[in-house]
């Protein structure tokens, strides 16, 4: 079997069902979907559901362990295939055996594409990003030419199984964000290159970012697991000299009126490493209520 694809539904009622209707126009291959504990009816009918909510590394890492065929593309559940994106994708790591992973030109709702590759994060990319220069020397993705990155976005990722289980797939640590650039750092640590192939096209809707109640959660785990990232693969002074080097850049930001408030609450989180409740806890604390739901009123006693 040559293709697995392999989505992870977190609450995607609103979007699941147009996720599964490319799939199914497209490449024929094993379709596994992942429940992540949902708690809007969308689980029903997946082929693994969970009575607790996991991050991402661990879902995905669950889905390449279960998947059969050679490849596995990971999807998040709202993104979407364009046609022909599939067989793209599965061309690319045909044509290139050294090859672990290549990811697809993903666009906005409306049609934009949006930034989805990127140099492996480090001094030299921070400090592209708070001199203005990221969009030529940081960001990878866009054009017409398939080219080897640092890292690319996971929510419609190819990945050759066995380059994924070589190095021990992704980092659970990693609950959601620097979790595909910490195992595209691995893979590549590993002798493998990272693809990205702007022949492929998904459309991703990005339904957290219409989640505005959540925002400071996101905030919070993103920086923590940049710095945890940071932590993993470089030096103290590395870590720090790039830390200050990103609140630098959201200062500056501010400074300009870019979504002022926005870039004053991430120079925070940058500075103190993702401060306040995150993703992981909103996670944790979700599936404590859930546990307390199902225990009997009166348990029987020893």
């Amino acid at each position: 079997m040559k293709l697995s694809y392999c989505i992870v539904n977190t609450d995607g009622a609103a979007f699941l069902p147009a996720c599964l209707e490319a799939v199914r126009a497209g490449p024929e291959g094993e379709v596994l979907v992942l429940d992540n504990a949902s708690d809007d009816g969308s689980g029903e009918g997946a082929d693994i559901k969970l009575e607790r909510r996991e991050g991402k590394a661990a879902n995905d890492s669950r889905l390449l362990r279960e998947a059969q065929a050679e490849y596995a593309l990971l999807l998040n559940e709202d993104a979407e295939l364009h046609p022909g994106a599939a067989a793209a994708l599965v061309r690319a790591l045909d044509d290139d055996p050294g090859a672990a992973a290549v990811g697809a030109q993903l666009v906005s709702s409306d049609g934009r594409p949006v930034p989805c590759a990127w140099r492996l994060p480090g001094v030299g990319p921070a400090l592209a990003v708070a001199t203005g220069t990221q969009r030529l020397l940081v960001t990878q993705s866009g054009g017409t030419r398939r080219r080897e990155v640092g890292w690319c976005q996971s929510s419609a990722l190819l990945v050759r199984r066995s380059a994924a289980e070589q190095v021990g797939y992704l980092d659970p640590d990693f609950f959601v964000y620097s979790d595909e650039t910490d195992f595209s750092k691995r893979l590549r640590d590993a002798g493998w290159r990272i693809l990205f192939e702007p022949a492929a096209v998904a459309t991703h809707h990005n339904q957290l970012s219409t989640d505005r109640a959540a925002e400071a959660r996101r905030l919070a785990e993103f920086h923590r697991n940049r710095d945890r990232y940071m932590r993993k693969h470089h030096s103290t002074v590395e870590r720090l000299l790039t830390r200050a080097l990103w609140v630098l850049a959201y200062l500056e930001r501010a400074a300009l009126g870019s979504d002022r408030a926005r870039m004053l609450r991430h120079a925070r989180h940058e500075l103190v490493a993702g401060s306040g409740e995150d993703i992981r806890e909103a996670a944790a604390a979700r599936n404590r209520a859930a546990a307390r739901r199902t225990l009997p009123e009166n348990p029987p006693a020893d």
